[in-house]
């Protein structure tokens, strides 16, 4: 009984090589701050669904015993949830994409997450994540009369993979240049010689891959003479912001909901008629929690004639996650387990007949979420530029 017990109690030492490994690739050195409180797991949004413990992964991660064939180091969305809480100021999102790292240097991938190594051939290849022709990029603008970006316009208006490739976000692009257009912003786009702004991939490792995309985007950039770029995606919006001033370059970036804050404000967009519909607004992780972007996409909400707005229980700061940020967009998740379908019910609960937001991860999580909801229950999913488009 005593040699058992002795065994259980058994000190765990460091395995220092594989501490190292961690810490060249990225790993925070305030992982060592962490007290074991227990915080971050009670804000992380997986245990709505499941077990998952990000405080057991820093602290398998701080002894070098992080076990990097499983899928517990690809579940973390970035959401940031538990950094905005952690009292000790534990890199939880850097120790996390310092994991993926090692794994992907030694090419390990569990089933789950073989998406993002198909991700990853698409970006280097053709310089976007969904296996699409680079020459077909700039096609969602046909019929448009869309000019190429030139040095002297107002924006660089940054598309963006989803925005330009997939069927449903590309009437979110349309939408976009036609409030443009129609408040008389000068604006060009950059077509197919626009790469992947590199976000996600670099969340889920590939930090080459992200380099690579930077630099193109960032020569492609001074090249054209750009000085303010105009984005629809928070994840563009958060790389070229806080990310690519890494390279020693710094360009002035603008959410679209910025932007129509101040258009409406300026009298320069005039909404007519009467939406006629109660709307709740999702705080997308990397424009709201990352980003601190709040105010405006409401602000330009409430300026829409016969729109009633109203708040779901997580909102602002406390916003939940959708599930798609970190490269999870990119992964299976089972159903059961998505926080879409969460959110979903956040919406219906305060009577919301539209879910509004301003994501492409967001909008694809809540469309293939809102597939399972009964025929009776009518949630539509829009882009708060759809919503003005309709309006002016």
């Amino acid at each position: 009984m005593g040699n058992s017990v002795k065994k259980d109690l058994e000190t765990v030492a460091p395995f220092e090589e594989a501490i190292e490994e961690i810490k060249q690739a990225g790993g925070a050195e305030s992982g060592r701050f962490c007290y074991q409180c227990g915080k971050c797991d009670v804000y992380c949004p997986w245990n709505r669904v499941r077990d998952f413990s990000i405080r057991k992964v820093i602290r398998q991660a701080a002894f070098g015993l992080t076990e990097i064939e499983g899928e517990d180091i690809w579940r973390c969305t970035t959401c940031g949830s538990c950094p905005s809480v952690c009292p000790r100021g534990v890199g939880q999102i850097e120790f996390g994409v310092s994991l993926r790292r090692v794994a992907t240097d030694y090419g390990i991938f569990p089933d789950s997450v073989r998406g993002v190594r198909a991700a990853r051939g698409s970006l280097t290849s053709d310089g976007n994540p969904l296996s699409e022709n680079r020459e077909s990029r700039a096609d969602w603008a046909k019929g448009l009369s869309l000019k190429p970006y030139a040095e002297g316009m107002d924006f660089l208006f940054f598309v963006g993979c989803y925005y330009s490739y997939d069927p449903r976000m590309k009437k979110v692009a349309v939408a976009t240049a036609n409030i443009l257009d129609k408040a008389g912003v000068e604006f060009g786009i950059l077509g197919t010689q626009e790469s992947c702004c590199g976000e996600s991939i670099r969340k889920t490792g590939g930090e080459e891959v992200f380099k690579t995309l930077a630099k193109e985007n960032i020569k492609t950039f001074i090249d054209h003479g750009v000085k303010k770029i105009l984005v629809s995606s928070p994840h563009c919006y958060h790389t070229f912001k806080n990310e690519y001033p890494e390279f020693m370059v710094n360009f002035e970036v603008v959410h679209i909901t910025e932007l129509l804050a101040e258009l409406i404000r300026d009298k320069r967009l005039e909404l007519k008629g009467d939406y006629g519909k109660r709307v709740t607004y999702h705080d997308p992780c990397y424009l709201g929690r990352h980003n601190g972007v709040y105010e405006a996409p409401r602000q330009v909400l409430d300026t829409v004639p016969g729109l009633e707005r109203v708040e779901m229980v997580d909102s602002r700061e406390s916003s939940l996650c959708c599930g798609g940020g970190g490269g999870r967009v990119w992964m299976d998740t089972p159903k059961g387990e998505r926080f879409a379908d969460l959110r979903l019910d956040q919406a219906q609960d305060v009577g919301a007949e539209v879910l509004a937001t301003s994501c492409p991860y967001c909008i694809t999580n809540f469309e293939e979420s809102r597939l399972s909801l009964a025929e009776d229950d009518v949630l539509e999913i829009r882009d708060i530029t759809e919503i003005i488009n309709e309006m002016i």
